[in-house]
């Protein structure tokens, strides 16, 4: 049996690098518009980015302060996908539904964990 493929997946060149910019800022807009952990963590990143530019530090203290932030969000996105997802799916609570929502979770706080071990590492050591 054959698999039926998004329509979309023909796109190429232009179009598709086009139609991917696209949806990424539409998924942008939709994160923010329906998850208030990832406004939190954006207005965040929109104070500890250009605080990472400020501190003295060399070019590579710079790209892993930012790099943490952004993690963060990378982290939070995939999340939200997978909470969304799973609500997709159904609302109803079962044991699954809640391993995936608190393994996402899970590795959100993870990536939480790591932004704080390299800041406190670029600016304490």
């Amino acid at each position: 049996m054959m698999g039926h493929e998004s329509p979309y997946k023909g796109k190429r060149g232009l179009r598709r690098i086009w139609n991917a910019l696209g949806y990424s800022l539409t998924g942008f807009a939709d994160a923010y518009r329906h998850e208030s952990s990832f406004r939190q963590e954006v207005a965040l990143a929109g104070v500890l980015i250009p605080l990472s530019l400020w501190v003295r530090t060399s070019g590579v203290g710079h790209a892993l302060l930012i790099g943490s932030v952004l993690l963060v969000l990378l982290v939070e996105l995939l999340n939200s996908a997978v909470e969304a997802t799973v609500d997709r799916i159904s609302l109803d609570d079962h044991r699954l539904a809640k391993r995936a929502k608190d393994i996402g979770s899970a590795a959100v706080l993870i990536s939480m964990i790591h932004g704080v071990v390299v800041w406190g590492a670029v600016l304490f050591f």
